[in-house]
């Protein structure tokens, strides 16, 4: 009889080692997709962060490839594309600095987006460029872009611009002098 309880008592034991383990496992599972899932969630909201940034810069090219083709209708539909990429921006997600320079120019972009947009006068909308070029310039020099942007510069307007080609095509004159201008700064 002594000998059955110490068997009972050992089997009791053993089940409960064998749960007690089990339960172990299964939190650490349970721990590490957790973390897995954590780790999903920080890279999708880097993802919606430099997405929804990477959709004002898209736009924004959009808008000086319609100056480059001297197309103020294009102009002013793409502006309004920029103005929609603009008000979708969520500042909550955005990384500290680039949180900092957007609070400087958002309204800046925003008021700039609008004025090409309402404007259907090719030269005003040139003239509005340079303020909307230097503010994007800002931003996206802490910022980064999901590809190179060039910073050209064009000694006859005394004016900046971003491009996605190292290939001067200037958006203050058109064809009248598209290779006017040089590359200053590559982000």
């Amino acid at each position: 009889m002594y000998s059955l309880k110490k068997i009972m008592t050992a089997i009791l034991l053993l089940v409960s080692i064998l749960s007690f383990s089990a339960n172990f496992l299964n939190s650490a599972s349970t721990a590490s997709k957790i973390s897995n899932s954590t780790s999903n969630n920080i890279m999708i909201s880097d993802s919606l962060e430099n997405n929804q940034l990477q959709n004002v810069y898209d736009s924004y090219f959009l808008v000086n490839e319609s100056l480059v083709k001297t197309d103020s209708k294009s102009a002013s539909l793409n502006a309004e594309k920029l103005k929609t990429a603009i008000t979708a921006v969520k500042m909550e997600s955005l990384k500290m600095e680039e949180h900092t320079i957007w609070m400087k120019l958002s309204k800046a972009l925003l008021a700039d987006a609008e004025n090409i947009s309402n404007s259907q006068d090719i030269n005003k909308q040139r003239k509005v460029f340079k303020s909307l070029s230097k503010n994007l310039h800002d931003l996206i020099k802490v910022s980064k872009s999901s590809e190179p942007v060039y910073y050209q510069y064009c000694p006859m307007e005394d004016a900046n611009w971003l491009s996605r080609e190292k290939e001067i095509k200037n958006p203050y004159y058109g064809a009248k002098m598209m290779t006017c201008g040089k590359t200053i700064e590559t982000l």
